[in-house]
C-alpha cells in the first residue's frame, strides 16, 4: 500500500475516535456571583446548567457581619454578573469591584420600598418580583439557545412563590386575632407581617438604645410583651443568647424550640422549605396549625424545576 494510502486511512481512522464537536462546545459558562443566600438559591434555579454560578455567604451565614476572602475576590474578579438583595443587607457589597455588572435584585424588584428592614425575601411576592428581575439579568448573559429555558423556570419558579404566598396566609388564618404576633429580637420580619396582618415586636431594636438592655428596657419590654398576646419568644439560634433568656425569665414566656431563619437559607434547606420553616415555626408556636402536607408539595415543586 503506498505511503499516502495509508496515511490517509490512519486519518480516518483517529478521526472515528476523536469526539465530535459543534461550534461552542468548548465556550466557557458565563460566571455568575449571587452575593446572598436567598439569591444564591434563586440564582441557580434559574440559570439551570448554561451558567456557572457562585454563592459567596454559605447556608446560615450573616450578611450583616460578612467579609470577603481571596477566593471571593477571585470569583468576582471573572463575574459577567454579579447579584446582591441590596437595601444594605450586605454591606460589603457596596465595595465589590467586578468587569461584569453589580445588580442590586431586590431594589430593582422594588423601587417603591422606602423601609428599613432589608429582608425583603420573607414576603413571597417579593422573592418573585426578584425572580422576574434575575430572570431578565440572567437571559443577557446566558446562550441564546438557553434564554427560552431561564424563562420557563422564571415562570414556574414565580408559580412557587405565588402559591407559597396563599399557603402562609392559611396557615397564619389558623391564628385567633389576638395571637397574630411575633415576638423577635431583631427587626427581620416587617414585610411578612405586613402581608399576613402580623404585629412585630423587634424587642431590640424598638425598645433599646443600641441593642443594649438596660433596666428600663428590659421593663418596657417585659410591659409591651406580656399585653402583646405572644405565647412564645422567636430565636434566630438555639442555643438563645442571654438576652433572649433574660426576656424570657422577665416575661414568663417560653423560647421557641425550633429557631427562626432570618438571614437567608438555612443548611440543607432551599429559599422554599426556608420559607416554610419559618412559617410553621411561627404558627405553631402561636398556638396555630400548620399544614406540613401541603407545604411538602411546594418543596417538591420547587426542587423539581429544572
Amino acid at each position: 500500500m503506498a505511503l499516502a494510502s495509508r496515511f490517509h486511512l490512519g486519518a480516518v481512522a483517529l478521526l472515528l475516535f476523536l469526539p465530535a464537536l459543534s461550534p461552542g462546545a468548548h465556550a466557557a459558562k458565563p460566571n455568575v456571583v449571587a452575593v446572598d443566600g436567598t439569591l444564591c438559591d434563586l440564582t441557580r434555579t434559574l440559570a439551570g446548567s448554561s451558567v456557572s454560578v457562585t454563592c459567596l455567604i454559605p447556608p446560615g451565614g450573616d450578611p450583616h457581619s460578612y467579609r470577603m476572602k481571596p477566593s471571593d475576590r477571585q470569583a468576582l474578579s471573572s463575574a459577567t454578573l454579579v447579584v446582591h438583595i441590596g437595601f444594605g443587607l450586605t454591606p460589603v457589597a457596596k465595595k465589590i469591584s467586578s468587569r461584569g455588572q453589580v445588580v442590586a435584585v431586590g431594589e430593582l424588584a422594588m423601587p417603591n420600598y422606602r423601609g428599613n428592614d432589608p429582608h425583603v425575601w420573607h414576603d413571597p411576592a417579593n422573592s418573585a418580583a426578584m425572580i422576574s428581575v434575575l430572570a431578565g439579568k440572567l437571559a443577557a448573559v446566558v446562550p441564546a439557545s438557553q434564554r427560552a429555558s431561564v424563562a420557563s423556570r422564571a415562570a414556574e419558579a414565580k408559580s412557587v412563590f405565588s402559591s407559597l404566598g396563599s399557603w402562609a396566609g392559611q396557615q397564619f388564618g389558623t391564628l385567633p386575632s389576638a395571637q397574630k404576633v411575633l415576638v423577635t429580637d431583631h427587626q427581620t420580619y416587617s414585610h411578612l407581617a405586613r402581608r399576613y396582618g402580623l404585629k412585630e415586636i423587634a424587642m431590640l431594636d424598638s425598645y433599646s438604645t443600641g441593642g443594649v438592655l438596660r433596666p428600663s428596657s428590659l421593663t418596657r419590654i417585659t410591659q409591651a410583651v406580656k399585653a402583646s398576646g405572644a405565647k412564645v419568644i422567636f430565636t434566630p439560634a438555639l442555643p438563645a443568647n442571654k438576652t433572649l433568656k433574660r426576656i424570657s425569665r422577665s416575661t414568663g414566656l417560653p423560647i421557641a424550640s425550633t429557631p427562626l431563619y432570618a438571614e437567608g437559607v438555612a443548611a440543607g434547606q432551599s429559599a422554599v422549605s426556608t420559607s416554610v420553616s419559618n412559617v410553621c415555626t411561627m404558627v405553631n408556636g402561636q398556638g396555630g396549625r400548620c399544614n406540613r402536607a401541603a407545604a411538602d408539595g411546594l418543596i417538591r415543586r420547587w426542587s423539581a424545576i429544572r
